[in-house]
């Protein structure tokens, strides 16, 4: 049986700290699980219960998918759907590729003009532009009801940029000499020594980029037209604006309680972030900071 073995300044916890803790966990779950439930439990509820309980249903006492095959077969939520995930896994590679590159060149010492560079796009972070300067570069460089608008203009992200160039840093020097002894270019120590050492900082900073471009709305309701718009501007019409669900085609709306359908939208929104992020979790806090406290 091994001992518990603790610093001298660290107590052992009393069982009083140890059921708070506990408590304080189980009310922080529940404060996150129990309105998910919520939005998933109205969403496959029908519409007279959904009716009879006033808008909210905690579970389904009928369970069914026809919400779900109302906004689907609607086509509009299918379309912005595919536009999601097409400008998110777009927009990620790209931004990564950019990312990493420019990282690992402003990480390397004597690299010519880096560090006025890194002052350059630190004070991008400080001082960003606004909405009419950015709407106006949009416009001249004739992005506007391009799909490029939602990615180029916010293609390297100042923050995953220093928590990269951090952990670059941070990769022992020797192995960089180690490398060059052997002939290795840049591009060579890049893809052969830095990226396979660097998978957790890559894999929380594709997450990032990844959830940016996923929740993104804004600069769709400023540079697109309705029927090119992604599935958060849709959903943020629909369920906060108020507005209906229409088929561009047919011009008819749906027949579904509106309740239950802004549930289900909202579910498909969700959904394939959190099908996503468990495989990712196990890099997040080595990731971040690592990046973080080296940088």
């Amino acid at each position: 049986m091994t001992a518990d073995v603790r610093p001298g300044w660290l107590e052992k916890p009393k069982p009083l700290t140890q059921a708070a803790k506990a408590l304080a966990l189980v009310a922080v779950v529940l404060l996150v699980c129990v309105p998910f439930l919520v939005i998933v439990s109205t969403s496959l509820a029908s519409t007279d219960e959904v009716v009879d309980n006033g808008g909210w249903v905690l579970w389904p006492t009928e369970p069914s998918l026809d919400a779900y095959r109302d906004i689907l077969d609607g086509g509009i939520v299918t379309h912005a759907l595919g536009v999601s995930a097409g400008v998110t896994i777009i927009g990620t590679l790209l931004s990564l590729a950019c990312t990493v590159t420019l990282a690992y060149a402003l990480s390397r010492p004597g690299v010519f003009g880096g560090r006025p560079v890194l002052l350059l796009i630190l004070f991008t972070f400080l001082f960003p532009p606004g909405m009419i300067p950015s709407f106006l570069l949009v416009k001249e460089l004739g992005l506007l009801d391009s799909y490029a608008s939602l990615v180029l203009p916010v293609l390297v992200n100042v923050f995953n940029l220093v928590v990269l160039r951090g952990f670059f840093q941070g990769i022992p020097e020797e192995l960089y000499e180690a490398a060059r002894l052997d002939g290795a270019g840049d591009w060579r120590v890049l893809f052969s020594v830095v990226l396979p050492l660097s998978k957790a900082a890559l894999a929380v900073v594709g997450l990032f980029y990844a959830v940016a471009y996923w929740n993104s709305w804004f600069y769709a309701s400023l540079y697109l037209e309705s029927d090119h718009w992604p599935l958060q501007q849709v959903l943020r019409t629909y369920v906060v604006a108020g507005s209906g669900l229409t088929d561009a085609t047919t011009g008819e709306g749906t027949i579904t309680a509106p309740q239950t359908v802004q549930m289900a939208v909202l579910v498909i929104a969700t959904v394939p972030i959190l099908l996503v992020y468990p495989f990712l979790q196990k890099y997040f806090t080595k990731g971040v900071l690592t990046g973080a406290i080296k940088s």
